[in-house]
């Protein structure tokens, strides 16, 4: 192939990657709401097993919301939730948290602090739960409330 030819393609697939490939969720339809309401999860540990707090979370449905996640414990825990923390859901993270591979979860650090805002999925009651990576058999379940921001 040719130079130009080359630094044409480079060049398609640099555009390509910038305008659409790098997020996913901005092909999600636009959120019921415009506000981003942030909402504070925090991780402890009671007979070195993990437990989340609030055990129950009510968030709109189908809209962005601002997690801040703290640990307070000595251990990595991953923070669950079914559909919500797919690639296509999540708009942005920072800090100590990273996204597992099997896209339905993020590890946070022990003694870590993260943000993670991302696309709330569609109204219903889900399960949440936080596991610690060393007690997997004995994870936290909580509840998952999403409900339409117009009611």
């Amino acid at each position: 192939m040719p130079i130009p030819a080359r630094a044409a393609l480079a060049a398609a697939l640099l555009a390509i990657s910038v305008s659409g490939g790098a997020h996913a969720a901005n092909d999600l339809p636009p959120p019921k709401t415009d506000a981003m309401p942030p909402v504070e999860v925090t991780i402890t540990a009671e007979n070195g097993v993990p437990r989340c707090a609030p055990a129950e979370l009510r968030l709109p449905a189908q809209s962005n919301v601002d997690l801040h996640v703290t640990n307070q414990s000595t251990m990595q825990v991953s923070l669950t939730a079914p559909q919500i923390f797919q690639n296509k859901n999540v708009l942005h993270h920072d800090g100590d948290v990273v996204h597992v591979a099997s896209n339905d979860a993020y590890l946070v650090k022990a003694n870590g602090k993260g943000e993670i805002r991302l696309r709330t999925i569609a109204p219903g009651e889900y399960t949440y739960g936080c596991t610690a990576t060393t007690k997997q058999d004995q994870p936290f379940t909580g509840k998952l409330t999403l409900v339409d921001p117009a009611k």
